[in-house]
């Protein structure tokens, strides 16, 4: 696309100063003007349309951290029932655990509790980024 801008671009510089060359040096301002005139239109639409692509990925940008639950900081009240949710699922495991293995299942339940409960509370804290998704390129950008 840059190419054929700039074959046309290339074009109306030859017709100018053809045209120069026909009408003489009197008209020279205004053909030079003219001139200018027309790149000056095409570098506009250039920065426009460069302007409009950056504000859409912006908008993208935006748009899917908004949707991305993991990009926020998990709330207070998150992780206080998460905390509440464990403790009551604990006590029906406990219950298997020790029923079918004894002490050391009580031990297992317990650590497997703990291990999920730890892994929860530093998840929004970047210290677990494997738990993260990485960034991906936008659908746009090849």
């Amino acid at each position: 696309m840059e190419a054929t801008r700039d074959a046309e671009l290339k074009k109306e510089l030859d017709a100018a100063l053809h045209a120069r060359k026909d009408l003489g040096e009197e008209y020279e301002s205004a053909l030079v003007d003219s001139f200018l005139e027309k790149v000056e239109k095409r570098l506009d639409g250039t920065i426009d349309r460069q302007m409009r692509r950056h504000l859409a990925e912006q908008q993208m940008i935006m748009a899917r951290s908004a949707r991305n639950p993991s990009s926020g900081v998990d709330s207070w009240g998150e992780r206080f029932g998460f905390g509440i949710v464990s403790l009551i699922l604990a006590i029906p495991l406990s219950a298997i655990g020790v029923v079918n293995a004894g002490l050391s299942g009580l031990f297992v339940t317990w650590f497997g509790i703990v291990g999920v409960n730890a892994v929860h509370a530093v998840r929004g804290t970047g210290l677990l980024p494997l738990l993260r998704r990485s960034p991906r390129k936008p659908d746009w950008e090849d």
